[in-house]
């Protein structure tokens, strides 16, 4: 084992993968989490990766950009995809868990790691080296200042995201819903709440016109793309839902046999399948106001709302200013950064940047060569994405495929393109880093 010790702060995906990585290769691990001591509104649990905005990771597929940086994380012995599909729970071609069981394994194997050493405290200053901060959009206040005033007092943007409501699959009228996956694909995992031309109408004139909560500093402009509040969208025209969550294309209604005019999906968030995820309902109304108007889907008429949605403040880095490809600081890069506080968006997104970063650092440590993923696979196209010095406007990003090199080469269809650039991808995976899979 090498002596020197690593500290990483905070225990979200990032940090959790982070900490794995870095004991896995010999070091000691100082991991800091400031819960249960302090927590955040967005958390509930004492546990390590807890999931507070969606229980899903997306779609599982190679043609999808994100199924492949999956597939890539799982070749290369990821703690967070071993633990997520130990607690898998079925929802078509997405990769989704069950929240609380996933959160309690990933703690069980971090909190028994023989080079693992669990403090809980709240850190407020920047730790000496070697150290990977990862606490996510949600820094605590004090620790967001000490880490403004680290790169200069000028490193940080604002964005705002905000978390979908939960209802009791029992309280659903099934009759004015179905179960069904888009076009067939995969499980039929996904209950179908169907609105006519007339209710789809009324529902986005009073979702539009509906009471949002306060937020101190909130603007629409600042609101990130890919996670907006509903009512925002509603706002943005009669037809913007219907081109959006609410699509109703490869769904059709049983009754009818055709598509009806809008429909409302809800995902399975728990093993069981009692509770469901209204999927893409981030919000910030308020919670009256979440009630009454999300009732009027027909089939949510009598929904039970075991939570409704909550709007959070996230802050995130300049990182192409500050951060190199692997995450660490351009000035020292003993001191390294993961996770959505880096650009990267999402969960998946996140557990890649916590890999990458404790794979370098632990690299620096041992004073051996930096690891360095080629730009043509996932995990590496991420890290050149937040470090990339052209981008004069900086935004969180999911991983995509155009933010991988194109092919070279024709290949007809969108589908057979992607799947070779995944394929590419898989390829050129350094191998010295692939290994078998974690024992969960």
């Amino acid at each position: 084992m090498n002596d020197k010790t690593v500290t990483v702060v905070g225990a979200g995906l990032a940090g959790s993968e982070a900490a794995w990585q870095l004991a896995e290769r010999g070091l000691r691990v100082r991991l800091v989490e400031m819960k249960p001591v302090k927590m955040t509104p967005a958390h509930h649990s004492p546990d390590f990766a807890e999931l507070v905005c969606s229980n899903s990771l997306r779609g599982d597929r190679l043609e999808n950009a994100v199924g492949l940086l999956k597939e890539e994380l799982r070749r290369c012995g990821s703690l967070i995809l071993a633990c997520a599909d130990a607690a898998r729970v079925e929802a078509g071609g997405c990769l989704a868990v069950d929240r609380q069981g996933f959160s309690r394994l990933v703690t069980e194997k971090l909190r028994s790691h023989p080079n693992i050493a669990v403090v809980s405290e709240e850190i407020t200053a920047v730790p000496e080296g070697p150290v990977i901060i990862a606490t996510g959009p949600l820094t605590s206040e004090p620790l967001s200042a000490a880490i403004a005033e680290y790169f200069g007092g000028a490193g940080y943007l604002n964005f705002y995201d905000a978390a979908a409501p939960l209802v009791s699959f029992e309280s659903i009228d099934m009759t004015e819903a179905w179960f069904a996956s888009r076009y067939d694909r995969g499980t039929p995992d996904y209950v179908n709440c169907a609105m006519d031309e007339a209710q789809y109408k009324a529902f986005v004139r009073e979702l539009a016109a509906a009471e949002e909560a306060p937020v101190h500093g909130f603007e629409d402009s600042k609101v990130f793309e890919g996670c907006m509040p509903v009512e925002v969208m509603a706002r943005r025209g009669e037809d913007t839902l219907r081109f959006g969550p609410l699509k109703p294309v490869g769904l059709p209604d049983p009754k009818t046999g055709r598509d009806p005019y809008a429909v409302v999906q809800l995902r399975k968030d728990n093993a069981a399948g009692t509770v469901y995820n209204i999927v893409g309902f981030q919000t910030h109304l308020r919670f009256p106001e979440q009630k009454r108007v999300f009732s009027m889907i027909p089939a949510l008429r009598n929904a039970e709302f075991l939570r409704y949605g909550v709007m959070h403040r996230n802050t995130f880095l300049d990182s192409p200013r500050l951060l190199d490809k692997s995450y660490a600081d351009r000035r020292n890069p003993l001191v390294a950064f993961a996770g959505q506080m880096t650009g990267v968006e999402g969960y998946v997104e996140s557990t890649a940047s916590g890999f990458l970063a404790a794979l370098c650092m632990a690299a620096r440590v041992r004073g051996e060569p930096v690891p360095d993923f080629p730009a043509e696979t996932a995990i590496g196209a991420l890290g050149r994405y937040i470090s990339d010095p052209s981008i004069t406007h900086f935004q969180p990003m999911n991983i995509n495929f155009g933010l991988l090199p194109p092919l070279g080469r024709r290949v007809k269809g969108k589908a057979n393109k992607n799947f070779a650039i995944a394929q590419r991808a898989l390829e050129l995976l350094p191998p010295k880093y692939t290994q078998g899979g974690i024992d969960t």
